[in-house]
């Protein structure tokens, strides 16, 4: 009988998981902004034979932040991101067409796995039964990011991976060689699908380099995760079978990149990532970004730039890891584990992720890019949230002669919980809602186009390259946020026939064009529109979403003459 509940509870949870995912993709099944059209856009070329090679510009960085000696399109696509979810969602491709359920499903399969994943961290930690259902629930809906999880990009994939290799790494130092070996894998997965997998890698080394300095010193539990007086470390074979999965799993990757663009991060190599000032330098093409230009800003902004990444990021983690709720629970939690085996990987992987927000990457963190990250380590945190409900409650019910703990732990740790799902609802609608106002923007843009018969092979010069190809098929270029003269060189770079430009995200020089207080030669007058409904009766161009307009970078092209 205890074997069957033992079974029956974590199929619980993924059926659960997987119900709530599918009705996400009921809602909304279509990929919503620029990293996961990217990924939807890289798999289709995929599925459709073309191999990492893709017909749109998404950032210059990606072509060497500058206009290339020979503008071409498509060009290699994964200079950036990285190619795991677009493998995954390729063969989904093949069998179900190009659509968003096919890019989606695999999404929710796997995302999926987070919920029975997150209880039996739990079960084997020796935490108490309600806590790992509790805290399976969680992971089957994660509150605030929830709306995120069957987006085509890598919250499903990071979700469940990144738990699984804390998991197993937690393992080898309970003395499991295989497990500690498997999560090298495991995090070379993690590495395929996010550029800060690198780091969870590196923190599984670090893991077997703290264990062996411990034993080395003698150090018998004393600052060590649990006290156990004669284990031994993680053996050297453990900590080189693990080194060489991730090798095995990435290395082709890294040989790929090495081949195509020269290095195995092109966009860090070439400083476009890393040493960039504000996020506006990321989507220049002029601003140059360099150690030399870094450095040139002075220790103040340079450290006021750090503080406020670790603001965003502790904000974020708030946010939507905790959806708030949790934020007391688990750091209850936290103290109550401390010295636990079980979550000193966590631990140690945590503080890797929030000083790289910090040091390495703190103006890309209130873009999202610590949403990602963060999501990897929800389930460990759920489930010391989770804990510290429990210790809360029976505290309370140690003074309080009329509470009996089991029960009273229950009813409070349900209770959280259904605050928790809340906050799912309360933040995620209001995201579709914006999702679905850009879609129908674009959807229009797309309609537009084939009304007027335009070729597919013409091409768009937009803010996000990406979602345009994504929604109208038709290939394209950022439009980089720089002066108006070197967005014109890129239009006759790239032979760019159409121009979309969106009020709520477009680049500065090309705000007059859609207020229509400038005009330029090689733009001509808009074409179409998509505008508020404000309920005025004298529409004014605040009102206008977006606007289309031909572009003319050849004497015989006469459609951006006045009066056409």
């Amino acid at each position: 009988m205890l074997r069957c509940q033992t079974v029956r509870t974590p199929v619980a949870l993924f059926v659960l998981a997987l119900a709530v995912r599918l009705g996400l993709i009921a809602l909304f099944p279509d990929a919503a902004y620029p990293d996961s059209y990217y990924y939807a856009d890289v798999a289709r070329a995929l599925a459709a034979g073309h191999g990492f090679n893709i017909d749109v510009i998404w950032i210059f960085a990606e072509v060497g932040n500058r206009i290339p000696d020979v503008p071409t399109l498509p060009i290699p696509s994964n200079a950036h991101w990285l190619p795991l979810s677009s493998l995954i969602q390729a063969p989904f491709i093949v069998i179900l067409g190009p659509t968003a359920f096919a890019s989606a499903l695999p999404m929710a399969l796997i995302g999926s796995l987070a919920a029975p994943l997150t209880w039996a961290i739990a079960r084997d930690a020796r935490a108490q039964p309600i806590v790992a259902t509790t805290a399976g629930v969680l992971s089957a809906i994660p509150g605030a990011v929830t709306v995120f999880m069957v987006q085509p990009e890598n919250f499903a994939i990071v979700h469940p991976l990144v738990a699984a290799t804390l998991w197993f790494t937690a393992r080898g130092l309970k003395g499991s060689n295989r497990a500690f070996a498997v999560a090298g894998l495991l995090a070379g997965l993690v590495a395929l699908a996010r550029n800060d997998g690198v780091l969870l890698g590196g923190t599984i080394g670090l893991v077997w380099l703290i264990d062996r300095i411990r034993w080395w010193r003698g150090r018998r539990g004393s600052g060590s995760w649990v006290h156990v007086e004669d284990r031994r470390p993680i053996p050297v074979l453990a900590g080189l079978a693990a080194l060489g999965l991730f090798l095995l799993v990435v290395g082709p990757w890294w040989a790929r990149q090495i081949a195509v663009f020269g290095s195995i991060s092109p966009t860090s190599s070439n400083g476009a990532a890393l040493w960039i000032r504000d996020i506006a330098e990321w989507n220049s093409i002029t601003a140059k970004p360099s150690l030399a230009t870094f450095l040139a800003q002075g220790p103040g902004p340079i450290i006021a730039s750090r503080l406020a990444g670790l603001g965003a990021a502790l904000q974020i983690f708030t946010v939507l890891v905790t959806s708030v709720v949790l934020l007391p629970f688990l750091l209850v939690g936290l103290v109550a584990r401390i010295r636990s085996r079980d979550f000193g990987p966590w631990f140690l992987y945590s503080f890797v992720v929030f000083a790289a927000a910090t040091l390495l990457y703190p103006v890309h963190v209130a873009g999202g890019t610590f949403i990602h990250t963060a999501i990897g380590i929800a389930p460990h945190a759920a489930i010391l949230s989770m804990e510290g409900v429990r210790i809360v409650v029976g505290w309370i019910a140690s003074r309080r002669r009329t509470w009996e703990p089991r029960s009273a732990g229950g009813v409070f740790a349900w209770g959280i919980v259904a605050l928790v799902v809340a906050t799912a609802v309360v933040f995620g609608r209001p995201v579709q809602v914006r999702w679905e106002e850009s879609r129908a923007a674009r959807v229009a843009v797309g309609a537009e186009l084939d009304r007027r018969l335009v070729p597919r092979d013409e091409r768009i010069l937009s803010i996000d390259a990406a979602g345009f190809k994504y929604w109208t098929g038709h290939p394209g270029v950022v439009t980089p946020d720089d002066p108006i003269e070197t967005i014109e060189a890129v239009a006759r770079a790239y032979d760019i026939r159409w121009l979309v430009i969106e009020r709520d995200d477009a680049a500065r020089s090309l705000a007059p064009i859609l207020l229509g207080t400038e005009t330029v030669p090689w733009i001509g007058r808009s074409i179409f529109s998509v505008r508020d409904d404000s309920g005025r009766r004298s529409p004014s161009s605040t009102d206008i979403r977006l606007a289309l307009y031909p572009v003319c970078t050849t004497p015989e092209d006469r459609r951006c003459d006045a009066g056409q």
